[in-house]
């Protein structure tokens, strides 16, 4: 019987765990407050900055909210970095992607301070990954190993495939397996023999960002598939990078889109403002 990964359910478990933290910090006189950044009001953005405010309030955590117009220029926008910076009372610093087409991405993540950095992108917190020292790690390939674990699943001496090399995902992703002793192989679009190698996978997780790309042909009886993407089908329904009808009957494990990996990603945001404290 294949097991559904209910990441509704284990995003509150989190979330409820966090929540007597907050608490128990906020006994001993310490509140915790996140930023949040929005430039411009693109639908999906919103979506998500509220998700992450209902969440914030969900486990006690203080938000401060940044709504910007789609013509802040780049020079406020660092300049409103530079002051959450170096605001003590501010623990983390989220600024919402993608930031409007005049302003660099890549610029915004490198202001954020290592220490407020809680979606884990800045350099300095993908290196110390890398490299097995303190910080935070992106809440999205966080989730997923929370996912597999407390599921059951043993990551250890597992055959693992990643499906992408995103610098959100993909990369990681690799690493945090590495790092629960997986072997990791990382597939993506100039892959030769793709479908070979996924077919070898224990643990196999798809961020390729193609809709129901993945399917029966490429899993191995009885493997767990995590399924990282999310976009609209034909019918406009939520699907993901696995064909979910296909690879449910072979899977020993599958996560759902939605109500799988997206849940995670917000529960580990909120994971990562509370480390925030022991960081800073």
């Amino acid at each position: 019987m294949t097991k559904i990964i209910d990441g509704k359910l284990i995003s509150k478990q989190i979330k409820d765990e966090l929540k007597e933290k907050v608490s128990a910090l906020k006994a001993a006189g310490t509140e915790i407050c996140l930023a949040v950044i929005q430039v411009g009001n693109d639908p999906a953005s919103s979506v998500y900055v509220g998700n992450k405010k209902k969440a914030c309030e969900y486990i006690g955590i203080r938000s401060e909210s940044y709504e910007l117009a789609e013509e802040t220029t780049e020079e406020e926008l660092l300049s409103l970095i530079d002051r959450l910076n170096n605001d003590d009372k501010v623990n983390g610093i989220l600024v919402q992607l993608p930031v409007p087409k005049h302003i660099d991405e890549d610029k915004i993540i490198k202001a954020i301070s290592p220490k407020k950095d809680v979606d884990g992108f800045h350099p300095m917190s993908v290196g110390a990954l890398s490299i097995g020292q303190p910080g935070f790690v992106s809440c999205t390939p966080a989730g997923v190993i929370e996912l597999i674990k407390r599921s059951d699943i043993s990551i250890e001496g597992k055959e693992c495939v990643v499906i992408g090399r995103s610098n959100i995902v993909g990369k990681p992703m690799s690493m945090l397996l590495l790092r629960e002793n997986g072997t990791v192989t990382v597939c993506h679009s100039r892959t030769k023999n793709i479908k070979d190698i996924c077919k070898r996978a224990d643990i196999l997780v798809v961020a390729i960002g193609k809709p129901k790309m993945i399917d029966a042909s490429y899993v191995k009886e009885g493997a767990t598939v995590i399924d990282v993407g999310i976009h609209r089908d034909e019918n406009n329904k939520l699907c993901g990078d696995v064909d979910y009808e296909s690879v449910y009957p072979v899977a020993g494990a599958i996560t759902p889109v939605p109500g799988g990996v997206g849940p995670m990603t917000i529960a580990m945001l909120m994971n990562n403002c509370v480390e925030s404290v022991k960081l800073q």
